[in-house]
């Protein structure tokens, strides 16, 4: 009983049923004196069916990820990786409900985070928030950016798999949405954040997620070391069908991520449907011939990993960029991204498992700054012009905003990831590592056959 009351799972344990009380105290109060309310404006029903599918699309890349995470490591290793990610969509799904999603979208507070007048889904019900999305259900727009802040945290795992203990993911990811990924997503996308105010154009997330998780994963593989035995005496992906299956519903998951981002069926929906599918193509086709020429084979895992680079590059570009544009952003971001993979990660020393900051670090900067490049008020009169349309201080802005969230990130995150090893340890023991995470850190394996 001693054990079980000083434990971590415990204390975490009465910390959400706090935040339960909590909550539920503020939405008691809520009902005891409804506030009068202006007229809503009228729903829209095929905008509110797009977002509703377009939310379980994005919910759909969590397990897909998993899956293009599992598919990669040592088989020993694979079951860790599916219970971070279903793990994660618990955590962050109750997370987001209690606080998360007043902090990113509640009233604005100096341009940094919203407000807790959102706490426990107050006030956020059936009518448009005009301000956000005027004709679709509050809670619609809600429950979308819910797996938007899902699998950015997820993302991450990708920089320390096969090595970080199960209670220390859990007690980080926690922390690392609250206190990064809550903030930055005020200021991109919260009206009266900071960078939004400042003109930076992230339509689905290039910013907000990519960079955000990209850096932290840095920040993670820098903390954490390299797994025992990195380079030379790490085995390949244990299973390349999982890889390209996850790959493929990331894929598919992705048009939800990009399109549903238009918050409408219409127009501006298509645009970034169709941008996000070529993006995807011309970078996976370049990343093969990248492979072709230096490594005198085209391979699978670099045509999959190309797809998911060009498009986490589209993801901020999305909404503001023609059909050609994306061809270009899905070019560079298979060659900057292949570059870092193939060369710079070798060079430098530093031990990214599964390549989180090499495709989604750099891939989600190179769209970000493509923005600045490309973007045209042809294809969204709400946004701006880029570069090559007549508007050069568009890149400026988009650097800005990178540097932001990259400085931001990796510092908090650095921050983060020390004082949850003082806390609870962050790395699993030599023994655990070396017999894998299944069985000693959930007492399961992925495979009862031995070949």
């Amino acid at each position: 009983m001693k054990k079980l009351v000083t434990g971590f799972p415990f204390w975490f344990f009465v910390v959400f049923l706090a935040m339960v009380v909590y909550a539920t105290h503020v939405s008691a109060d809520e009902l005891a004196a409804p506030a009068a309310a202006p007229a809503a404006p009228a729903v829209d029903t095929g905008d509110t069916a797009w977002v509703l599918v377009s939310s379980a699309m994005v919910l759909l890349m969590t397990p897909g990820l998993a899956f293009f995470y599992g598919g990669l490591v040592r088989r020993k290793n694979v079951l860790s990786i599916l219970m971070q990610c279903f793990m994660m969509i618990c955590l962050v799904s109750l997370q987001w409900v209690l606080f998360g999603y007043s902090l990113c979208f509640g009233p604005d507070v100096n341009g940094i985070i919203g407000n807790l007048d959102w706490v426990g889904l107050r006030s956020v019900g059936a009518s448009p928030n005009p301000d956000y999305a005027a004709t679709i259900p509050h809670q619609a727009f809600m429950i979308f950016q819910a797996m938007f802040a899902i699998i950015t945290p997820a993302l991450i795992l990708g920089a320390f798999a096969e090595r970080m203990r199960f209670s220390a993911f859990c007690l980080f990811s926690f922390l690392w949405a609250t206190l990064v990924y809550d903030p930055v997503c005020h200021w991109v996308w919260g009206v009266g954040g900071f960078l939004r105010t400042a003109g930076a154009l992230d339509f689905a997330g290039g910013t907000v997620v990519h960079i955000n998780a990209g850096i932290a994963a840095l920040a993670a593989a820098l903390v954490l070391g390299k797994r025992i035995g990195y380079p030379h005496a790490i085995s390949p992906p244990h299973s390349l069908p999982f890889a390209v299956l996850g790959a493929g519903l990331l894929w598919f998951g992705w048009f939800g991520f990009n399109a549903g981002s238009a918050l409408g069926a219409g127009a501006l929906a298509t645009n970034a449907f169709v941008v996000t599918h070529v993006a995807a193509a011309a970078a996976g086709f370049t990343w093969a011939l990248l492979d072709w020429m230096f490594n005198a084979r085209p391979t699978l895992l670099g045509m999959i990993t190309g797809a998911v680079a060009g498009l986490v590059a589209i993801t901020p570009a999305a909404g503001f960029v023609n059909t050609i544009g994306s061809i270009w952003i899905g070019i560079g971001a298979a060659v900057f991204c292949y570059l870092m993979v193939a060369f710079a990660k070798v060079k430098l020393g530093y031990d990214d498992s599964l390549d989180a900051f090499g495709v989604h670090g750099i891939g989600g900067i190179w769209g970000a700054l493509a923005t600045g490049l490309f973007a045209t008020q042809a294809v969204n009169p709400a946004g701006a012009n880029g570069l090559f349309y007549g508007n050069a201080a568009q890149v400026w802005i988009q650097l800005k905003a990178v540097l932001v969230t990259t400085v931001y990130s990796f510092v908090v995150s650095y921050i983060l990831l020390k004082l949850v090893d003082v806390l609870v340890g962050l790395r699993a023991a030599e023994q655990d590592e070396r017999i894998g995470l299944d069985l000693t850190q959930h007492r399961e394996a992925g495979y009862t056959l031995l070949e």
